[in-house]
């Protein structure tokens, strides 16, 4: 049985409100490496970088009647690491991109990614953008059936965070 979040939105995180976003990506760091998965295993993401998030406006908290399922960066800047892709994106239009998504210990397995994404989808459509780019650790198999799941498409690999990654994009 799948359990659906009837009134999970997305909430802009406040500048004081990192110390919650670092919570839930450390306890994402400690699920990675209990998995044997070596992503975000050196550092990144760190304080900076989700303090950043907040400072830019791109830090979002994932939320059902006011309890914080999980935080993303949502991006409509552009990624630089996707200009050198080692494959074919399926479109060169403006494109959304998601990073840092990270889900709390106890609303893992409930269907929350993929209604993030679909939350994400809708603020991008509202902003005329149909393009939704993410890219992950090819250890991640996880987040890979989860991408295929929503309707991405493995377009090749990038390198990010020091590692090469495997990337995906969606038309919508």
């Amino acid at each position: 049985m799948k359990v659906r979040y009837v009134k999970l939105e997305l909430i802009l995180m406040k500048p004081s409100e990192v110390d919650i976003a670092m919570n839930i990506i450390d306890s994402a760091k400690k699920h990675l490496k209990e998995q044997g998965i070596d992503q975000w295993q050196t550092g990144y993401p760190d304080y900076e970088c989700i303090k950043n998030d907040s400072m830019t406006n791109k830090g979002f908290f994932a939320v059902d009647n006011g309890n914080i399922l999980g935080y993303l960066c949502i991006d409509f800047d552009g990624e630089p690491a996707y200009n050198n892709l080692n494959g074919t994106w399926s479109s060169d239009k403006d494109y959304v991109v998601v990073h840092r998504m990270a889900i709390s210990e106890n609303a893992r397995g409930k269907n929350v990614s993929s209604q993030i994404f679909k939350l994400v989808e809708k603020m991008s459509a509202d902003k005329g953008i149909t393009n939704f780019r993410v890219d992950t650790d090819a250890d991640n198999v996880k987040m890979q059936h989860i991408l295929k799941k929503n309707g991405f498409i493995y377009r090749g690999t990038i390198w990010f965070d020091n590692s090469e990654k495997i990337a995906f994009d969606k038309q919508f």
